[in-house]
């Protein structure tokens, strides 16, 4: 434990079709030493009970709170986006994201906002290790040095490791209350959140030290690009256009367009814009393999680009 006095932290789980995975989830958080959490739960509407199983949960602890019931969202992002736009910041210090199928130590929080607090920074993620039913772990490394751009084409690190500083999430909030339209083209909220960050000139330390067991299953939304099948599922929405279509939205709706580098590439029918992304990949991802990857992968874009329609 910290010297630091007791944070209070409101933690944003987000849950669909969790029900088999949600009771470890739920008490791996409330286990949390050095300091008073809540949790805020949104379900995207489920069929396997996780509904009721989370109602049961909130009758059982004073500190989860659901909720209602009935969104039919059909996405992550849209869940978390809800939940960031109803929570109630005050009497918070923190808030952080959850996903329902992970494992926390008993210090993920602790050590998060010790890191916030020595390092003077509002946004924390972490390294994580990611575990598979047959036994086996990796860690996943997401601690690389922070890029100048890298923020529009990644996140930093799995969503669930997020922790922020209530002034951080009071601007985030902000935004996303009155954006609620233009964010239903965001599909990954981890990168949206890191970057709006960054772009709003928010301090963020991305932690080596893994504080998560990060559950792998057939049903992972991202989860760790291990396999075949995942790479290739990687490979298509990057050599799809896809990838690069969610950074532009993501450019667009923080009104980064008036920047000299942005400006180069957000327009898709603009062909050079892709060879500045080549030439400039290394400023975008903050592995060097990632980087050479990315430059591949938008030299192909270059070669034969999507075909889009003009206005």
């Amino acid at each position: 434990m910290t010297a630091w006095p007791e944070a209070r932290v409101a933690v944003l789980l987000a849950a669909h079709q969790g029900r088999i995975w949600l009771p470890d989830q739920i008490q791996s958080i409330l286990d949390q030493i050095g300091v008073s959490v809540t949790i805020l739960i949104s379900v995207d509407q489920s069929t396997d009970g996780t509904e009721a199983y989370v109602d049961h949960a909130a009758l059982q602890h004073s500190n989860i709170r659901i909720l209602p019931h009935g969104l039919k969202s059909g996405t992550a992002a849209a869940n978390f986006f809800r939940l960031i736009r109803e929570l109630d910041p005050e009497g918070f210090d923190y808030v952080a994201f959850a996903d329902q199928d992970d494992l926390w130590d008993q210090d993920k929080l602790d050590r998060a906002i010790g890191q916030l607090r020595l390092r003077g920074a509002d946004g924390y993620s972490g390294n994580v290790t990611a575990f598979w039913p047959d036994g086996r772990e990796k860690l996943i490394n997401k601690a690389q040095a922070q890029r100048r751009w890298d923020f529009l084409f990644e996140a930093a690190g799995p969503g669930c490791t997020y922790v922020m500083s209530r002034h951080l999430f009071e601007a985030l909030q902000s935004f996303v209350s009155t954006r609620t339209g233009a964010l239903g083209s965001v599909y990954l909220h981890d990168w949206f959140c890191y970057a709006f960050a960054r772009a709003n000139g928010f301090s963020w330390w991305i932690d080596p030290e893994p504080k998560m067991q990060y559950r792998q299953h057939q049903n992972n939304l991202v989860g760790v690009n291990q396999g075949w099948k995942a790479r290739m599922g990687r490979f298509r929405h990057v050599s799809s256009g896809w990838w690069l279509d969610q950074a532009r939205t993501i450019a667009r709706l923080l009104g980064l367009e008036s920047s000299a580098f942005v400006r180069s590439w957000i327009d898709p029918n603009k062909r050079s814009g892709y060879l500045v992304l080549v030439l400039n990949a290394r400023n975008c991802r903050r592995k060097a393999i990632d980087a050479f990857f990315m430059s591949m992968m938008v030299l192909l874009l270059a070669i034969h680009p999507p075909s889009y329609e003009t206005d």
